[in-house]
């Protein structure tokens, strides 16, 4: 009798088979945190004084512009910081995922398990980050006796959930794009740099009135998340008619990475 071993369908996330190996989460995201902090002085308060330090110098060299071009809901600094600590979920997810194929490339060769736990770890790991950056968030928004309304219980999980989802896609898509295209290596970090600048995480997209741009900012998938996760601090009203249309953008990226991720997974073992 034969059998014949064949991928699932593309564009499933094999659940059941994730769940059997829900162990090798806990080991390769405490092993990347590990890995990431290993002998620095001050371990994790790394995920913290990185955008604290960004925030702080934003504000420094471009607070008063913009503040004085455009109205912000926050100080600066809030909104600086507010912006970094989501954006360091996609940044780190991004940087992490996208090389985390070619990182674990003996692993891969060895033994069997879902490929997808990689790149998941991988995310997970800036979400690690993320929950340490946003303790200090919330003790710095009361030492500036900023307030949250109660939108913050649903908007930060969703802005949260939002974020995620658009790592995970574009950092699958990157993972199977690398262990092909080794330039990816040196893409990604220039292409986070770019993406910091074109996302409205150290300016509002009030700051434009250009229709262009406003259309280019609500294709970015984490305007969404960013817009969602303020409005839990000022209690304004979401742009759904923008948002909605960054969701979308982040939905199709997710579904491009699963299915390319899926489509070339085959031969990871191979080209790693």
């Amino acid at each position: 009798m034969e059998y014949e071993i064949k991928p699932q369908t593309k564009l499933s996330l094999g659940l059941k088979e994730l769940w059997e190996y829900r162990e090798l989460f806990y080991f390769f995201t405490l092993r990347d945190i590990k890995v990431k902090y290993k002998q620095t002085v001050l371990g994790f308060l790394w995920a913290v004084l990185q955008p604290l330090v960004m925030a702080l110098l934003f504000s420094f060299f471009l607070g008063k512009a913009i503040s004085n071009y455009t109205e912000l809901p926050l100080p600066y600094d809030v909104f600086a910081l507010s912006g970094l600590v989501l954006w360091g979920i996609f940044s780190s997810g991004i940087n992490n995922a996208g090389n985390s194929m070619v990182s674990n490339a003996n692993i891969i060769k060895k033994i069997y398990f879902p490929r997808l736990i990689i790149p998941i770890s991988s995310v997970l790991v800036g979400l690690f980050d993320f929950l340490m950056a946003f303790v200090v968030f919330i003790i710095y928004c009361l030492f500036h006796n900023i307030s949250f309304s109660l939108s913050a219980l649903w908007c930060f999980p969703l802005a949260v959930i939002l974020a995620c989802m658009a790592t995970f896609g574009s950092g699958t898509l990157l993972a199977a794009l690398n262990v092909k295209y080794r330039d990816f290596r040196y893409i990604i970090p220039f292409l986070i740099q770019f993406l910091l600048f074109v996302t409205p995480v150290i300016y509002p997209t009030t700051i434009t009135d250009n229709k262009y741009l406003k259309i280019l900012l609500s294709l970015n998938p984490m305007s969404a998340p960013l817009d969602i996760f303020r409005a839990g601090i000022t209690n304004s009203v979401i742009n759904w008619e923008a948002d909605l249309v960054s969701i979308a953008s982040s939905v199709i990226i997710f579904i491009l990475g699963l299915l390319y991720f899926k489509k070339t997974e085959a031969y990871f073992a191979d080209l790693a």
